[in-house]
């Protein structure tokens, strides 16, 4: 079943309506061909699902009535903001979409040593409107009940101190000495939050590696393969998943 998203504001002070309106209004209306009485699912991107019927459409408005709520199963324990350098071409909106399938929270890009692309300025901001907007159309045939944040790209230097206040910050790096993440996953017992640092096509210059490692970060290596930048991050994230969504207590890795 189709899903929609509302904020505070739609929904009535006492519960029991809410109203959905702009574009999802429109396809409710037009595309779905809803009726009176057809259910509704709405989410209230804080985790709620509300299982609702129609009791008027229209193309700008549609309203509903509340019939239950219910906490969203889709949303994992663990808090994971996914840090991901700038790369080439339309790798970030392919990792954006995964991400946000995969759980994560929060999606911020940044600019590291090693980026080859840049964002211009002057396209910044069209860019994070269809970044977003590629966040929120995953949130909906995932069956999220929150629409995880896609941020402006940071300097590194941002990323990094922005991460470490994280109770589990991992970069992913193959420099030598790294554990596994499967040992380093294995030693924490459900995070209530997570960082995880992916590089660009390049990595992470030793420099940039030094400044995670003093600043806090744990570096972890993915494995005995080299995966592409935009392949890494849904390793990490997948890895994330088995370890803490498949377990109340303890990862199962």
């Amino acid at each position: 079943m189709p899903r929609f998203f509302v904020s505070d504001e739609q929904i009535s002070a006492d519960g029991k309506t809410l109203s959905i309106v702009g574009d999802d209004a429109y396809h409710i209306a037009r595309a779905l061909r809803a009726a009176v009485g057809d259910p509704l699912t709405v989410c209230d991107t804080k985790g709620t699902v509300y299982r609702c019927r129609l009791t008027r459409i229209r193309d700008e408005r549609a309203d509903a009535e509340i019939l239950s709520t219910e906490l969203s199963a889709a949303e994992p324990a663990t808090e994971i903001r996914l840090f991901m350098a700038y790369p080439k071409g339309d790798k970030l909106e392919t990792v954006i979409q995964k991400a946000v399938e995969l759980g994560a929270a929060r999606i911020t890009p940044f600019l590291s040593e090693y980026c080859v692309k840049r964002p211009p300025e002057e396209k910044q901001a069209r860019l994070l409107e269809r970044q977003r907007k590629i966040a929120a159309e995953a949130a909906k045939q995932c069956g999220r009940a929150r629409i995880p944040a896609v941020d402006a790209p940071l300097p590194f230097e941002d990323a990094v101190s922005q991460g470490v206040g994280t109770e589990l910050p991992l970069f992913c790096y193959e420099g030598a000495g790294t554990k596994s993440l499967r040992a380093v996953l294995s030693s924490h017992v459900l995070p209530a939050t997570c960082a995880v640092m992916v590089g660009a096509e390049g990595g992470f210059s030793e420099k940039e590696a030094k400044m995670l490692a003093d600043a806090g970060w744990i570096p972890v290596n993915l494995g005995p393969r080299i995966l592409r930048c935009e392949t890494a991050p849904a390793y990490a994230l997948s890895a994330l998943s088995y370890a803490y969504e498949l377990s109340d207590t303890a990862p199962l890795c």
